[in-house]
Order: structure tokens, then sequence, then C-alpha cells
């Protein structure tokens, strides 16, 4: 019998071992990652709003990152410029912008987020949008467009409706238009991974923004910052993206300025379109179909009319 509650005991220590390990993992997990633990609009409660907000450390560092995002956009000193702010918040990149000298407006999905930013009395407006569903704004509004630790959240699919690729698609296609023609964005990302970065690169190329990535500190694990430059429509003639922060090398990638339009066809060589037409007629005679025979009508093209 007492063999037996020790091994009990023993069980018992383990199992609660292994909660309690699983318990720290889970929360270290949300930490860095909190679009792994829900959707924004429920990750971003009252509490956590508030305490984002009055934490010093996480001000001083949305501050320098919208500050470093403003700097990318290169605006003209001599004029305020009208610029949207994609995820706004609480409005703490919103005060950036103002001290710069420009106007904005911002956008988020945390209704508990844009309470304390209304209780703020911060000086651009705000809008509780779903940017997945798209920009709610005019043609041409915005010179430009900041946006501080928000696409990877496009990359998660939180509802079962929810579909990475047609809500990336749909936001830059609508806040392509809603940029002025040589408009800049700006967007602070933090990727899981480099097949994720490459999704919402892919996804900017297709609704026709131009563009690159600038590295701050690629050599430091707890400092380095990734930005997405983008351009809506051809960027001023020679012009070149800025230097990453951080290293005496070059820390940009540069993107085409052709669109893209979809998959390119590859085809063998020079072959012509009869000589296709009858390879591929030939394999399916040897797997023992019936094909037409070959005729001087094989791969003419047909007249438009009957």
């Amino acid at each position: 019998l007492f063999l037996k509650f020790h091994h009990c005991l023993r069980a018992l220590t383990y199992f609660s071992h292994l909660i309690t390990r699983y318990a720290v993992e889970t929360t270290i997990a949300s930490m860095s990652r909190p679009e792994h633990t829900g959707p924004p609009e429920l990750f971003y409660n009252e509490s956590e709003a508030t305490k984002y907000t009055n934490n010093t450390r996480i001000i001083e560092i949305q501050m320098t990152m919208s500050a470093r995002a403003i700097e990318l956009l290169n605006l003209p000193e001599d004029q305020p410029s009208f610029i949207l702010d994609v995820g706004c918040g609480s409005g703490l990149s919103g005060e950036g912008i103002t001290e710069a000298g420009h106007y904005w407006v911002g956008m988020d999905i945390s209704p508990s987020m844009l309470e304390i930013a209304v209780e703020r009395e911060t000086d651009g407006d705000v809008v509780l949008a779903d940017i997945g569903e798209g920009v709610p704004f005019r043609a041409g509004a915005f010179d430009g467009v900041i946006s501080i630790s928000v696409l990877q959240w496009l990359c998660n699919a939180d509802k079962v409706s929810h579909n990475p690729f047609k809500r990336l698609k749909r936001f830059f296609t609508m806040l392509y238009s809603s940029m002025r023609s040589g408009g800049r964005a700006v967007f602070q990302v933090y990727p899981e991974s480099p097949k994720q970065m490459e999704l919402i690169t892919e996804q900017a190329t297709r609704c026709g923004f131009t563009g690159g990535v600038v590295v701050d500190f690629p050599n430091s694990t707890k400092a380095k910052k990734i930005f997405l430059c983008l351009f809506a429509g051809t960027p001023v003639a020679n012009y070149k993206l800025p230097q990453g922060l951080g290293s005496e090398g070059s820390n940009t990638i540069q993107y085409g300025n052709d669109r893209f339009t979809g998959k390119k066809r590859k085809r063998n060589g020079d072959v012509t379109r009869k000589e296709w037409i009858q390879n591929k007629k030939q394999k399916m005679r040897a797997k023992g179909k019936d094909v037409t025979a070959d005729s001087k009508y094989t791969a003419r093209k047909r007249k438009p009319k009957f």
C-alpha cells in the first residue's frame, strides 16, 4: 500500500510539473505572438488596452518606430501632409505624426483602443474598421500611410470566413486607390517567417505597389526592425530606398516596377503551336486513347465568324 501511494504521489508530481511547464510555454508564446491567441478585437480588450497605453516602455518603442516610419515616408517639410495610420490603437503613433506637423486619420479594429484614443483627445480622427475588409476612404485621399505592428495579423485566419490571401489583397487594393499617385506607405511588421513576409509583399505587388524592404539593425535580435516601404504608382526617377540603420552595408531589398499580372506560361523552347499539339496527340495515342487524325487543319486558328 505504501509503494502504491508513493508511485501515485510521484505521478501526480510529474503531471503537475508538465501542466506548469505547458502553462509557462503558452504564456511566453502568447507574449511573443499575440496574434496566435485570438482575433485582435478580443486580445486588445479594456484591460490590455489600458496596460498598452500606460506602459512607458511600450510608449517609447511605439514613438520610436512611428518616428522612423515617418522618416522613411520622406514627406515634404515645407507643407503638411494628410496621413492614414493603419492600426492606430490608442493614438500613440498619431502623436508622432502630429509632432511632425502633419494631419492624420486612424483606423483600428479594437473598440477599447479607440475609446482610450477618444479619452486622450488625440488630434486625429479615428475610425472603427477591419482592415481585412478594406480601407473605407475616397480615392486619392492620403499623401502617405504608416502602420506599426499590424500587417502580420492579416496572415492569420481567426474565423472560418477569413482567408489571408483575400484579406491582404482586398486591403492593398483599396489602400492603393485611397492614396494619391506617387504616395508612399511604410509598414513596420513582425513577420513570423520569411514565407509570411513573401505573402505580404506578393499581395502588395499584385495590387500595383512597388518598393522594397528596409531592415534596421539586422545583426541584433532585439533591436531588429523590418519596414515594408511601398509606392502607389511609379516612384520619382532615380529614387533609391533609404538605407537601414545599424550596418555599413545595404539593408534594403528592392522590388521591380512591373505590376504582377499573374502566372506566366512556361514554353518549352521555341516549339510552335502545331508541333506542341502534334506531340500531345502522339502521347495520347501511346496511351491507347482515340485521337483525331492529323490534317492540314490541325492547330489552325479558327476565324472569329462561322
